[in-house]
């Protein structure tokens, strides 16, 4: 029996989350891109009070929301959070009743509403989890980055809106 051929990504989707103190105002930003025609797409977007998880998480949803059918998405992420979250510690979240092992006993998820709409929306596509170092010169992510930060730069105290 042959062996089976990895899927190639029909789309790529580039996240990243930021946020000006944990929590603070933060941003997300996402590219989406298509290979083999080279058409992408790419939005931002704040919140005032947040947490870095969260900006990251919503750039994950964001960005999958844009797919209208589905897909073999290859998620490319500097956050072993979102990758972790999605590849081991959701599977047994759900079992678990969408709570997690803290100290000997079950505790609500973090996040647990964005972990919802994130597993809703890949169970749709394959997803391919692709972890990137942060701040390493990867030109999607930093350009993410760059993205998210100026997304919340206008929720800073003293700057001008």
């Amino acid at each position: 029996m042959p062996a089976e051929k990895k899927k190639k990504p029909e789309v790529l989707l580039f996240t990243d989350g930021a946020c000006s103190g944990n929590p603070g105002p933060g941003g997300w930003a996402y590219i989406l891109r298509h290979p083999e025609t080279g058409r992408e797409t790419s939005a931002q977007g704040s919140e005032a009070d947040t947490t870095n998880n969260r900006m990251e998480l919503t750039a994950a949803v964001q960005g999958l929301q844009q797919l209208k059918r589905p897909t073999c998405v290859e998620l490319v992420t500097d956050s072993v959070y979102v990758g972790t979250g999605l590849s081991d510690w959701l599977p047994k979240w759900k079992k678990q009743g969408w709570k997690r092992k803290e100290r000997g006993r079950f505790v609500a998820v973090k996040n647990e509403d964005l972990w919802r709409e994130l597993d809703r929306l890949a169970a749709s596509h394959s997803v391919i989890f692709q972890h990137v170092a942060g701040h390493s010169g990867h030109p999607e992510n930093e350009r993410c980055d760059e993205m998210a930060v100026a997304a919340y730069q206008p929720l800073l105290p003293g700057s001008k809106k």
